[in-house]
């Protein structure tokens, strides 16, 4: 069985829009501006943020392979970067981001590493739930960091209440999953069985399924999420990854904007980058456009930097944070698909 990338079109159609959403944003800002801008970028910090933003890649790597070894799947740090990168790539180039591109990942951890699917999504979906954490609290001390040295403006206070917003709303939504998780369970396989009895009846290579299949597969999900959480050591140490890799990514966006000769302070980009993260969930690929809209509709009040330069500092960052790990997930997937066969790559 070959990986699916899901609908070529579905693909198409999200690039085309991200393209333009990419379009409109900078043709507000003024593509000349930006372009100006960018040609005034120190290329040694430009090359430091491609630096970062590999070692922000890395870190997040390591929070996966801590909870795959939480699950008795153990592989090398090296497998590890290339599974995430691969992770990084469905996550790029299907709509929803994270939520598009998990189960894609969940196959692509199975079949490298042997794991059942279920444990695979388990610890994908896991690492996922885990970014969310540092997230939070470090737009947390962003946020009072603004509120004890300035007088708070009106896009960091709406910044501020997003941001307490989805500190009480997703863990809450969480909790509530997690207690009705029996009843979760058989409603997505009454959902999910004549979806799948349609697909079959289109597409012959796809079988038909059971609400009781349906349902095991999810209870086997459920069951990897507790094996995980009965491990604190190894979920803090997974948590560590997960928190250094935000201040690297953070510091990618600081870099970017210290390469075109505006330093700001930390603390901003603290809150900016994952709020304007965000947008990732939008129906574009890996949130292309609508995160760097989100980049520059922060920046601008909060950085007090102009249009034009943060529309730069967009593009340098989202350069290293998404193009850079999208072009080495492609080849690294290949990889990992080719090595899944020939067994070459140190497990």
């Amino acid at each position: 069985m070959r990986l699916d990338f899901g609908d070529l079109r579905t693909v198409t159609v999200g690039f085309v829009a991200a393209v333009a959403v990419l379009l409109v944003v900078f043709s507000i800002v003024g593509i000349d501006h930006v372009v100006s801008a960018l040609s005034m970028a120190d290329a040694r910090f430009v090359v430091a943020v491609a630096v970062v933003a590999l070692l922000w890649l890395f870190s997040w790597a390591m929070s996966l392979r801590t909870v795959l070894g939480i699950l008795g799947v153990h592989i090398s740090s090296l497998r590890a970067f290339f599974l995430y990168a691969g992770a990084t790539f469905a996550n790029n180039v299907t709509p929803f981001g994270q939520a598009g591109g998990e189960p894609f990942t969940a196959l692509l951890i199975s079949r490298v590493t042997d794991a059942e699917y279920e444990t695979s999504l388990g610890a994908i979906a896991t690492v996922d739930s885990i970014n969310f954490v540092p997230s939070i609290s470090f737009a947390l001390v962003g946020v009072a960091y603004y509120a004890t040295v300035l007088t708070l403006g009106d896009t960091i206070e709406l910044v501020a209440l997003s941001i307490a917003a989805l500190a009480i709303a997703v863990p809450l939504a969480v909790l509530f999953a997690w207690r009705n998780r029996d009843r979760l369970g058989s409603g997505v396989a009454g959902v999910v069985v004549p979806v799948v009895g349609v697909i079959a009846r289109i597409v012959p290579p796809v079988n038909p399924t059971t609400e009781s299949a349906v349902e095991r597969r999810i209870q086997g999900f459920f069951g990897t999420i507790e094996r995980i959480a009965g491990d604190r050591r190894g979920l803090l140490l997974a948590l560590f990854f997960s928190a250094f890799g935000w201040l690297l990514s953070s510091l990618s966006l600081w870099l970017s904007l210290y390469a075109l000769g505006h330093p700001v302070p930390f603390a901003a980009v603290l809150f900016i980058v994952p709020i304007g993260s965000i947008a990732g969930v939008a129906p574009l690929p890996g949130g292309l456009g609508g995160v760097e809209a989100a980049l520059v509709i922060l920046l601008v009040p909060i950085t007090g930097v102009t249009a034009a330069t943060a529309g730069a500092a967009a593009v340098i960052h989202r350069g290293a944070t998404y193009w850079l790990p999208t072009m080495l997930g492609g080849v690294t997937t290949a990889m990992l698909e080719a090595d899944s066969v020939n067994g070459e790559l140190p497990r």
